[in-house]
């Protein structure tokens, strides 16, 4: 029997490695990657295995094994704009943003046609409330990858929130054309609507986000706001009512249609639905309290004990 060299011994690892990370095994893939590393290797075959190293890492939950190994891949050759990147994502997971960006920035820098690290960049400004970065970083990638419906929603999101309606309208459009299943684009074409008076049409759009997710509450939250505000109740708890059996860990939904239930004097309904409420979010306690729309359960006693 032949005799394996050390490149076959080496090969043989990599194999399995990359099988085992096949079937979802990353904790056997990783011993393999890592035996593969103690064979003299080139550079090039050193990084690839490293990359992958990291990345398993990283969906272990191994962070800071995630970072070292991705720092020793920048020790080897510190233009690969992938281990600042991979930096920046560990960090950015850990909330920690403002490293992230300095990461996410750095990988730009060495690539300029990065699209993720502009993606993120724009994703932190946003929660940053620095609007007008987020709308430079996701014009960006837009030009880098002009099929983004993901990008075009945020961007249209973001031109909702600063008022700027029909701008918003045409990303969100956008978004919708490349990819008309996606929830959150006809979710905020619903919010961009509304906004525009158009509530015929908010209320078509928000039946397409929860036919595209039904797992999303805010669609029903928003559709059964339209109906609140026209004081159409019945309508409005039959959408609360779909959007709980979706989703019966949310308590805004029920708290929401108790209110209705309260308008309605179906007081019973509306106190089991408060008690539900309060049960997911305790916090709704503090609003119970100075509701106009519960005003007439006050003198029940099961709604006092609410309080």
């Amino acid at each position: 029997m032949k005799k394996l060299t050390k490149a076959d011994k080496r090969n043989n690892y990599l194999i399995l490695a990359k099988k085992f990370q096949e079937d979802g095994n990353e904790i056997k893939a990783l011993n393999f990657y890592k035996k593969a590393l103690e064979f003299d290797i080139n550079d090039i075959e050193r990084l690839n295995i490293l990359f992958n190293i990291a990345l398993l890492h990283d969906k272990l939950g191994n962070k800071k094994e995630g970072i070292k190994t991705y720092k020793e891949i920048l020790k080897i050759d510190s233009k690969q704009a992938g281990a600042y990147y991979g930096i920046a994502i560990i960090y950015d997971e850990l909330g920690n943003k403002d490293t992230a960006l300095d990461y996410y920035s750095k990988a730009a820098e060495i690539d300029p046609e990065y699209d993720r690290a502009y993606f993120y960049m724009a994703n932190i400004y946003d929660e940053r409330e620095d609007k007008q970065r987020a709308i430079k970083y996701y014009k960006k990638v837009i030009s880098l990858v002009p099929e983004d419906y993901i990008a075009y929603n945020n961007l249209g999101s973001i031109y909702e929130e600063i008022g700027k309606y029909d701008k918003a309208l045409e990303m969100v459009k956008e978004s919708i054309n490349i990819n008309p299943n996606y929830y959150k684009a006809l979710f905020n074409m619903g919010v961009i609507l509304k906004h525009l008076k158009d509530l015929d049409g908010a209320l078509n759009y928000y039946t397409l986000a929860i036919n595209a997710n039904k797992n999303y509450p805010y669609s029903y939250l928003n559709k059964a706001v339209i109906y609140i505000e026209s004081k159409r109740f019945d309508e409005a708890i039959d959408v609360l009512t779909e959007g709980i059996k979706h989703n019966p860990e949310v308590g805004f939904l029920y708290y929401n249609r108790a209110c209705c239930f309260a308008r309605k004097e179906m007081k019973r309904k509306a106190i089991d639905d408060l008690k539900m409420a309060i049960k997911l979010y305790p916090r709704f306690r503090e609003k119970i309290k100075k509701d106009k729309d519960l005003k007439g359960l006050q003198s029940e006693e099961e709604f006092k004990k609410l309080l």
